[in-house]
């Protein structure tokens, strides 16, 4: 079918321009996002639910596709119909409708705890389509509880297709999967690393070979080699690369 701008909106509980809304503060979000963005050198960029678009791009090329930021922020939602295929077009309108839903279920108190990741596909210049995970949290909430502004962190996807739709909540084991076919969440129970095994990926990131990590952690290399099956093994993935990936978008490290 296709996808209209309006149709992310249409799930919204308040009005398009709310009274009251002191957007002073919107400045200090747009700040912490640029500083995030500058520090782990990531594709970011904050949706304004109430101006129905964004308010922050970052300078990253995997997501700009070839636009430049300042193209991108006046673009907004209109950035996904030129650069999102069709089918995964659809399918990010689906994710939205769900989310919602999964949100407003949830008590205001709890609202700004939980994150949605999913993987997309995005078209690059020339033509080139390359998957990405797509983080989102709600970075601020207005007078009634709803979303006002979201943190989205968009990185190179880990998985071989779009979809893999999940919600986490920060601090916690709690794990929702989305079922497009059924159209429900599925409660999960989040993949746990042991301390150790934390060590070792977070060790391997920071570039440090098997005997290096064996040394620092005084365990033997075989260990370590058991270990990382392990991790490969809990996180369904075939390297390193894809591991690390995996586990910080479901947030395995906190």
């Amino acid at each position: 079918m296709q996808v209209e701008i309006d149709d992310f909106f249409k799930p919204l509980k308040f009005k398009p321009l709310p009274v009251g809304i002191d957007y002073s503060k919107a400045e200090y979000y747009i700040q912490g996002a640029s500083a995030f963005a500058r520090a782990v050198h990531q594709c970011v960029y904050v949706i304004d639910y109430y101006k129905r678009g964004f308010i922050y791009v970052s300078d990253n090329p995997l997501f700009l596709c070839g636009e430049t930021p300042a193209d991108v922020l006046k673009m907004g939602y209109q950035f996904y119909q030129k650069h999102v295929p069709p089918a995964d077009l659809n399918m990010l309108l689906q994710i939205n409708e769900a989310g919602f839903d999964f949100y407003y279920n949830l008590p205001p108190f709890e609202r700004l705890k939980y994150s949605i990741s999913y993987d997309f596909h995005l078209i690059q210049p020339a033509k080139r389509h390359i998957l990405v995970n797509h983080k989102l949290t709600p970075l601020a909430l207005d007078n009634e509880q709803n979303i006002w502004l979201a943190l989205c962190v968009v990185t190179h996807s880990a998985a071989t297709k779009a979809g893999n739709i999940n919600i986490t909540k920060m601090g916690s084991n709690k794990l929702f999967e989305y079922n497009r076919i059924s159209k429900k969440w599925d409660a999960q129970k989040k993949i746990k690393l042991s301390n150790q095994e934390k060590e070792i990926l977070t060790l391997t990131i920071q570039g440090f070979t098997m005997g290096e990590i064996a040394k620092k952690l005084k365990i033997v290399e075989v260990t370590v080699k058991f270990h990382k099956k392990n991790i490969f093994k809990k996180l369904k993935v075939n390297n390193i690369t894809e591991a690390v990936a995996s586990a910080t978008n479901c947030n395995l490290f906190e």
